[in-house]
């Protein structure tokens, strides 16, 4: 078994692999990259057995075969090379040996029947979506998933799929993002809790193609095919909360303000909030939007004011401003809209421009009580 291929060429393919495999696998396999030789292609994977990622590389080979190569070593020694080719030959003693312009490495490789197989999705429902409007939709979402091991269903980013639009949602119980398009359909209703490991991976992919992606999905996996790549993981078995329950519905206290100059001023007053509730007041009355912070431990305190555009009663409001800071970073237009009913039920965050058409993105954040 013996193939040609460009050192800068493979390095980049590996190196979007190997965001798969774990710093400690249990199967020591899993340490490795699978490499199947079928003449002209090499198909490269890598696993941590939930999800599983392959890309296909055109080389220059004549031979067939399949070796588990060691992925740090490899990584490691390719990030040294300049461009060149190189050349891989899989001698009897049980190592691959690595030819390039100025040297030979030997690396000791594991038989390919080891690696664990990729799972085959039976009957799959199929949606295809532009890699633009997933890559969107993941970006906008996942920082709200949750991380608490016993609430699995929230540590994901929930899909849901209809021939209406697609809808991608995620939450922690103390902020909640709804992001939909109706300009992107799926021919029939569907709806699943994919991971945030897989979907990290996807977004940092997803960003620089422009191709579309082909998502099928069934119970329990979903594979993503796009450019070379196929990504396929097991999906959070469970089911999602009824995140349009917590919606408030009723807002008529409606804040319009300059996104920028709302989330600096956020930024610079949190710095003297409470290091434990991180607590920020919004006073509004009138055209004027008071921030304010205290830390009464440690007699630190700020106030900023700003002017709005405000329709509704006079309100004060409580907010974690991590929270706050983080859904006003991840929106991209110039003006925001904050809607509130009362002081005690959530506020939500809407973009107010800079939206494509048939895009909606709801951001939800939950009050913190205010001490009066």
């Amino acid at each position: 078994m013996k193939f040609i291929v460009s050192s800068s060429y493979l390095l980049k393919q590996l190196q979007v692999l190997g965001s798969v495999i774990n710093n400690s696998n249990t199967l020591p396999i899993l340490d490795n990259f699978l490499f199947e030789l079928k003449k002209n292609e090499l198909l490269v994977s890598a696993s941590d057995l939930e999800t599983t990622m392959s890309a296909s590389l055109t080389i220059d080979s004549k031979s067939e075969g399949s070796v588990a190569v060691p992925a740090k070593l490899l990584l490691e020694i390719l990030k040294t090379f300049p461009e060149q080719p190189l050349t891989f030959t899989v001698e009897e003693n049980s190592t691959i040996e690595i030819s390039s312009q100025s040297g030979k490495y030997a690396l000791a490789y594991a038989p390919g029947e080891e690696f664990p197989k990729s799972v085959n999705l039976e009957e799959p429902s199929k949606t295809v979506v532009p890699a633009e409007v997933l890559s969107t939709a993941v970006s906008k979402t996942i920082f709200a998933a949750g991380n608490d091991d016993l609430r699995p269903v929230m540590s994901g980013v929930f899909f849901q799929f209809s021939p209406e639009g697609l809808i991608f949602v995620a939450t922690d119980a103390h902020k909640l993002v709804k992001y939909s398009r109706t300009d992107v359909k799926a021919s029939q209703v569907a709806d699943f809790i994919m991971p945030r490991k897989p979907l990290t991976i996807l977004k940092g992919i997803l960003a620089t193609s422009n191709e579309e992606v082909t998502i099928e999905y069934n119970d329990s996996n979903a594979t993503f095919s796009f450019d070379n790549y196929i990504l396929t993981c097991r999906l959070i078995d469970g089911k999602y909360p009824n995140y349009e329950a917590v919606i408030p519905k009723e807002n008529p206290n409606k804040l319009m303000i300059d996104r920028t100059q709302f989330l600096s001023s956020v930024r610079r007053v949190a710095i003297f909030s409470n290091k434990t509730t991180h607590q920020i007041r919004l006073k509004i009355a009138g055209t004027e939007l008071n921030i304010s912070a205290e830390d009464i431990d440690y007699s630190n305190k700020a106030e900023e004011r700003l002017t709005c555009d405000y329709q509704g009663d006079d309100m004060q409001i409580g907010f974690n401003s991590r929270f706050l800071l983080e859904m006003l970073g991840n929106l991209q237009s110039d003006m925001i809209m904050l809607e509130m009913s009362m002081p005690n039920r959530a506020g939500i965050l809407t973009p107010a421009d800079g939206l494509d058409e048939g895009e909606t993105v709801t951001m939800l954040v939950m009050p913190v009580m205010l001490n009066s």
